[in-house]
């Protein structure tokens, strides 16, 4: 199967836009918010399980759909009001998981999680972008709640999670901080308060130099209370999608492109180590994680630098493309190019579904179909459309525009 030229603006908006297309209009539930279950052919699994990350998500989505095509603004109205009142709590907060039925929430679990309000956050900085009511006022008071909750100046990072009265776990987490992080440069890109590239800077440095430097310069996932790495934590359990055990491949990634990205933003007050540490963490993630015999990237690694879980997941191969352009761009290396080129060139043999479109969601070692659940709840595509959009952005195309500024 021949892939398109992937480094075209045109192409990227082609696949942006056929992935959107599966979703719509589908996905938007006119009771609420948009259908989270989503099976292969676009079946609709599940009409009334609704996840916090899903529900945001789709803000993020019809936002890119508002930006690059022209869409209106309703979808990403509707997206942000089920987040602000479905999901809404009255203690504060947002709940993570409802069960939403005639027009009514009934809480399944009240669980505080900082990654949540990441989400929230970005869902308003891309709904305020788009001019939806209501959304600037709501990056500052879901900014304000992260300060409140879950800051801790002491460490310069987040906490993860409580419990719906707000009672800290001793549990800590990089992903958290890096969705943080992510959530922090779109908040300055709609509001343009250097507060945000403060935090989000903070963020950066605490996880990819302070804390790397306890894990031989990699990013662990999981911390104790004092943040020293534990290096046991589900170790043997697998099911945990937002907590998985060893080195995660697509994080490293991940945070080499969220590092360019800050370091773009900030200009001339970027400091020196973030070209440098995003080289680092990607070219380490192309070291490990790399699958020689069957393409693509492994899900996670161990210490040891084997291979923990083999599996390949669809957000790990659009990160690392992004990830991949961004360095391209930034340091006129080819072989970072070489590796975008190898990235896009495995995805589209595996994981885009070109008949119904969007992405699988996960494949065995040796590229075979797991499942025909292409996107429970926590997908949404959000990954590959915005990886899209990053590589947009790193060949600085603007929506509206042709052709992009520079050609790589």
């Amino acid at each position: 199967m021949t892939t398109p030229d992937m480094r075209s603006p045109s192409a990227l908006l082609a696949h942006m836009r056929h992935t959107l297309d599966f979703y719509a209009p589908r996905g938007i539930d006119p009771s609420g918010g948009c259908f989270h279950f989503f099976k292969d052919d676009g079946q609709v699994y599940d009409q009334r399980t609704r996840h916090l990350v899903s529900s945001t998500r789709f803000v993020f989505n019809h936002a890119l759909a508002w930006r690059w095509f022209g869409e209106p603004i309703e979808p990403v109205a509707h997206a942000l009001a089920f987040v602000r009142e479905a999901h809404a709590q009255p203690q504060g907060g947002y709940a993570w998981q409802i069960d939403w039925h005639e027009g009514r929430a009934t809480l399944m679990d009240g669980t505080q999680h900082c990654y949540g309000l990441a989400f929230v956050l970005l869902a308003h900085a891309h709904a305020a972008e788009a001019g939806v009511p209501g959304a600037g006022e709501g990056v500052a008071d879901t900014f304000a709640l992260m300060e409140r909750r879950f800051w801790q100046p002491a460490d310069g990072l987040y906490a993860d999670e409580a419990s719906p009265d707000w009672q800290l776990s001793p549990y800590r987490g990089q992903n958290a901080n890096m969705h943080a992080c992510e959530a922090m440069l779109a908040a300055h890109a709609s509001t343009g308060e250097w507060r945000y590239l403060d935090r989000a800077l903070m963020l950066a440095d605490a996880i990819t130099r302070r804390q790397a430097e306890k894990a031989g310069g990699l990013i662990w996932e999981h911390y104790h209370a004092d943040w020293t790495p534990d290096w046991d934590y589900n170790r043997h359990d697998r099911t945990n999608i937002f907590r998985p055990w060893g080195f995660q491949t697509g994080h490293l990634t991940e945070w080499a492109k969220l590092l360019l990205q800050l370091e773009r933003r900030m200009g001339h007050a970027a400091p020196a180590w973030l070209c440098p540490t995003a080289q680092s963490l990607f070219d380490a993630a192309m070291r490990h994680g790399w699958d020689a015999q069957h393409g693509g990237l492994v899900y996670g690694f161990a210490p040891d630098g084997t291979v923990c879980d083999g599996d390949k997941y669809f957000w790990v191969q659009a990160e690392s493309l992004a990830a991949a352009a961004w360095l391209a761009v930034r340091t006129g290396e080819s072989a970072y190019w070489a590796w975008y080129d190898r990235l896009w060139a495995y995805a589209w043999a595996h994981f885009v579904d070109h008949a119904h479109g969007a992405w699988y969601r996960i494949l065995s070692p040796a590229n075979q179909k797991i499942t025909d659940e292409k996107s429970p709840a926590g997908k949404t595509d959000y990954h590959t459309m915005g990886a899209c959009q990053d590589v947009l952005s790193a060949l600085g195309v603007l929506p509206g525009r042709a052709t992009p500024h520079s050609t790589p």
